[in-house]
C-alpha cells in the first residue's frame, strides 16, 4: 500500500476534531458532506431529463 500525505492529513484532522470536540462535530460534518454528495449526485443525474432531444 502506497503511503499518501494527503491522506494522512485527512486522518490526522479527523482525529484532531475528534479528541478536540468529541464525536457529535466529526459526524455532523459527516453528515453534510454525505447529503450535499447526494445532491449533487441527484442533480447530476437529473439533469439529463430537463433536455429537450428533437
Amino acid at each position: 500500500m502506497e503511503h499518501h500525505p494527503a491522506a494522512a492529513r485527512l486522518t490526522e484532522a479527523a482525529a484532531g476534531a475528534v479528541q478536540q470536540h468529541g464525536t457529535g462535530n466529526l459526524l455532523r460534518v459527516v453528515l453534510i458532506v454525505m447529503v450535499l454528495g447526494c445532491v449533487l449526485t441527484a442533480w447530476f443525474l437529473l439533469r439529463g431529463y430537463k433536455r429537450k432531444d428533437d
